[in-house]
């Protein structure tokens, strides 16, 4: 890094396009927050876990690649799936293959329960982030964040997962 006497102020667009991002990244984590709490009982980052657990094979994942897909600490994760396996949602279990590691499953009732909860999630999204852009500005907010993202950190990939 450079010392911050040589660093450029922000100044004009990339000012104004800085606070536009700041406001965004303290508006819409949120309003994602209070939807999912209010409808579901999750937080977003509760949501992002069953749902990366329902799109996985056989709805399994160690925890380190769940970690690595939440950009989270195993200590957060392992506090966050404490309080879905208390509601009966994801469950641990030693990874057979090698027993070092540890897996999050999701249970068949967390897989229903983020089944009811996405589509209002995706509602909501499809609403807040989607609703005022046209298909072009989609594209290019998904360049953007891929280049923004892996800036952050060029050795984990970003790929959306379908």
């Amino acid at each position: 890094m450079t010392d911050s006497a040589e660093r450029p102020a922000l100044t004009g667009d990339r000012l104004a396009a800085w606070a536009s991002v700041a406001t965004l990244l303290e508006r819409l984590p949120s309003a994602l927050d209070a939807q999912l709490q209010r409808d579901s009982g999750l937080s977003h980052y509760e949501h992002g876990l069953l749902f990366a657990l329902d799109t996985a094979p056989d709805r399994t994942l160690r925890m380190s690649t769940l970690a690595g897909y939440a950009s989270s600490t195993l200590s957060r994760l392992s506090r966050a799936i404490s309080r879905l396996e208390k509601q009966g949602w994801a469950r641990r279990e030693v990874d057979p293959i090698d027993g070092r590691f540890t897996l999050a499953v999701l249970t068949d009732a967390g897989h229903d329960h983020v089944a009811r909860s996405t589509p209002a999630h995706h509602a909501l999204v499809e609403e807040l982030v989607f609703g005022s852009l046209t298909e072009a500005q989609v594209r290019q907010l998904a360049e953007i964040s891929a280049r923004i993202a892996t800036t952050i950190d060029p050795t984990v990939p970003w790929a959306a997962r379908e």
